[in-house]
Parts: structure tokens; C-alpha cells; sequence
């Protein structure tokens, strides 16, 4: 499968062609946020607000160097027969993806490791980063494109896997651009503290529509 960000947008897209959806609020977290961002590109006219959540972007240094080192330097044989082996490694980078570990329920490190059992996710992952960097230019040259496009940011005051800091710069591209800290979260924080990452969503969509209020 092609995993260049063009082609993981053109997905996207067709899949909102094959399902109907003319247009729509497009939230994205991670890697997915760059997808969100190269498709809002893509097609501005389809996306009528963007809620990125710690999306992976230029300004944020983290990954550049390991994408080189998993990517040309380890073989990916090797990787591929290793990774689904490594459970202890892999929960321990999975709790560093939070603020506070203590906060993880024990049914959700189940939940997001169950699919590394195989090797097809770091397949996938592996083909992500080997064009990383290149993606990460080409996301900065189209930002421009969706500058009038209304923005909500999403971040973890501790995220450690996209530097919250990156959040600035970011936000400085849009025109009309949000940006919620949640103080004390990681990387996921509608796993950490849901109701105050929903309520961040609600009142962002709820933006310039008549308040309603109900007793």
C-alpha cells in the first residue's frame, strides 16, 4: 500500500465520495492529523472545520531522526520478525504516551497492542517512515492552502511523541485557529480526560450557532 500522506488523503477522500459525505468537520489525531491537514489540501472546499489533535507536523523535531534509523538502517526483516515479539518494549512505549499512567484503564493497553500481535502494523508503520520527512516538507508547502480553513487544536500539556511546543508555529499558519492545553495529559488525551476533551470539541463545533439553553 502506498503510505505517502497524498495517497493516505486521496483515501480519505474517496471514502467520503463513496459514502456520500460532501463535506465535514475532519478531526484528526497523530499521524492522522497530517492526513486530516494533506486532505483539507486536497480538497478545502470538503472540509468545513478541522480539529487536529496533537497532529504530527514540521515544527515538531520527534521522529525525524528515529524515521532514518528504523526506516534505512535497521533492515526491515529484521524488524518485521522481531516487533510482534516484543510485549514488554511495546507497553512501555504505549505508557509513555500518557501524562499520567495511572490514568490508563487496564482493558485499553490490551486494546491497542492486541493488533501488534502481527506483523502487518509495523509493516505499515515502517512504510510511514520511510517517507516521513519528505511528507513533513510537503505538509508545510501546502499548509497555505487551508489558512482560511477554521482550525481547533488539541494538545497534552506532556505529550511526549509530538512536542507540544510545535503547537505554536502551527497555529500561526490558519487565520482562524484555536488552541486547547490539556494540562497534564499525554499524547491521547481523550483517553486521560475525556469530558474536558469533548466539552473542547462541542464548544468549538458550537462556534457562532445560537445558544440553547436547556433546565
Amino acid at each position: 500500500m502506498d503510505c505517502h500522506l497524498e495517497a493516505e488523503a486521496k483515501r480519505l477522500l474517496r471514502f467520503m465520495d463513496v459514502t456520500g459525505i460532501e463535506d465535514c468537520n475532519l478531526l484528526g489525531t497523530s499521524h492522522g492529523g497530517a492526513v486530516a491537514i494533506m486532505a483539507a489540501a486536497m480538497a478545502p472546499e470538503r472540509i468545513r472545520a478541522l480539529i487536529l489533535v496533537a497532529p504530527v507536523n514540521p515544527w515538531s523535531a520527534r521522529g525525524k531522526v528515529l524515521s532514518v534509523f528504523l526506516s534505512r538502517v535497521l533492515p526491515m526483516p529484521v524488524l518485521l520478525g522481531a516487533a510482534p515479539r516484543l510485549r514488554t518494549l511495546q507497553e512501555f512505549f504505549f505508557r509513555r504516551l500518557y501524562g499520567d499512567s495511572r490514568r490508563i484503564r487496564p482493558e485499553a493497553v490490551d486494546g491497542y497492542l492486541e493488533p501488534l500481535l502481527r506483523p502487518d502494523p509495523f509493516r505499515y508503520a515502517l512504510t510511514v517512515l520511510r517517507s516521513w520527512n519528505r511528507d513533513l516538507r510537503l505538509l508545510k508547502s501546502v499548509l497555505p492552502r487551508i489558512s482560511r480553513i477554521p482550525t481547533l487544536l488539541v494538545w497534552g500539556s506532556r505529550d511526549g511523541a509530538v512536542d507540544p511546543a510545535s503547537a505554536i508555529p502551527l497555529r500561526q499558519q490558519f487565520d482562524d485557529c484555536r488552541l486547547r492545553i490539556i494540562a497534564g495529559a499525554g499524547h491521547l488525551p481523550y483517553e486521560e480526560a475525556p469530558e474536558e476533551f469533548n466539552q473542547s470539541i462541542l464548544e468549538f463545533l458550537r462556534r457562532g450557532e445560537p445558544t440553547v439553553s436547556v433546565h
